[in-house]
């Protein structure tokens, strides 16, 4: 079957605003970090986000009902809470390209993993090359940042890795629902529900302290939680769901391609990250793994 109807200019402008906006979203989240906590960061971010997704919401006059509350709530503290405490804190202590590049290469392989799990997708030979490329990227990534002055960013990329497995699973569990629910409803309950989740795992790691509060005034936490909430969920989100519904998610997905460049080429240049030729080759072999990974559900597409 061809593409659908919508496949135009004005669709590509919008993926290529898409996938430079979510690749600029890195740099800012680290340096947001330096004014902030990490964690405390995440859970102001998407407390602001739901508000925004519950003005739409209202404005729009979209249906608020919650289906199958029991599975929204797991989704939401795996998607939101989840990973987004691991990932934050992960990015406030290695480069945000590399971090990038583990999150977005890494997302489809857990789907198939996690989605086998569940039911939801085989585990074929190709996606079986797709896992262990991943595998051997991610090693090529982490051996070059051994040794004691890399334990920080070693640490912060495995918590970036699980982070995505945390959404990767959510994901999962969350699919159901998108049979049933508005797609901006289900994303406001799960930014809202794992925004709550937050606030705990915040004071247990991070501990209270006002000057938190008084830190979001900074320059630094403005303009990253400006470009995080308004360009990352609201404006990144709500063009992903357009493509998805025009393209398909085959298209609309790679933007995991795009993005990571992005990142990559942001931090070499207004953070002086290191990035030579092991992070290319692991960057390399995981992109490789990515398109392993997004071409199986190309060809199952077509074959359907």
């Amino acid at each position: 079957m061809g593409q659908r109807e919508g496949s135009g200019a004005g669709h590509i402008a919008a993926f290529a605003g898409m996938a430079l906006i979510w690749g600029l979203t890195w740099l800012p989240m680290k340096i947001a970090s330096e004014a902030v906590p990490p964690i405390f960061l995440a859970m102001i971010r998407f407390l602001l986000a739901g508000l925004c997704y519950l003005a739409f919401i209202l404005a729009r006059g979209l249906p608020l009902r919650m289906e199958q509350p029991w599975r929204v709530v797991v989704a939401s503290l795996l998607i939101t809470t989840g990973c987004y405490s691991l990932l934050f804190w992960g990015v406030a202590r290695a480069p945000t390209g590399l971090s990038s590049i583990v999150n977005l290469s890494l997302m489809p392989i857990f789907l198939i993993l996690v989605g086998s799990l569940y039911g939801q997708e085989r585990v074929t030979p190709r996606r079986l090359g797709a896992i262990a490329l991943g595998v051997l990227g991610l090693v090529m990534l982490f051996s070059g940042r051994t040794g004691a002055a890399q334990d920080g960013a070693l640490l912060g990329l495995a918590a970036v890795a699980l982070a995505t497995l945390s959404y990767a699973w959510g994901g999962v569990v969350s699919r159901p629902l998108m049979q049933t629910m508005h797609p901006i409803t289900l994303a406001f309950w799960e930014t809202s529900i794992g925004a709550l989740g937050l606030i705990p795992v915040s004071l247990l790691v991070e501990g209270y302290d006002p000057a938190y509060f008084a830190g979001l005034a900074d320059g630094r936490a403005i303009l990253g939680l400006t470009i995080l909430v308004l360009g990352g969920s609201l404006g990144g989100f709500s063009i992903y769901l357009w493509l998805v519904r025009d393209w398909g998610a085959f298209q609309a997905g790679l933007y995991s391609f795009v993005s990571p460049v992005v990142a990559v080429a942001v931090g070499v240049a207004f953070a002086n990250e290191a990035f030579g030729w092991p992070e290319a080759l692991g960057m390399a072999v995981m992109l490789s793994a990515t398109a392993l990974a997004l071409t199986e559900g190309k060809r199952k597409a077509v074959a359907a």
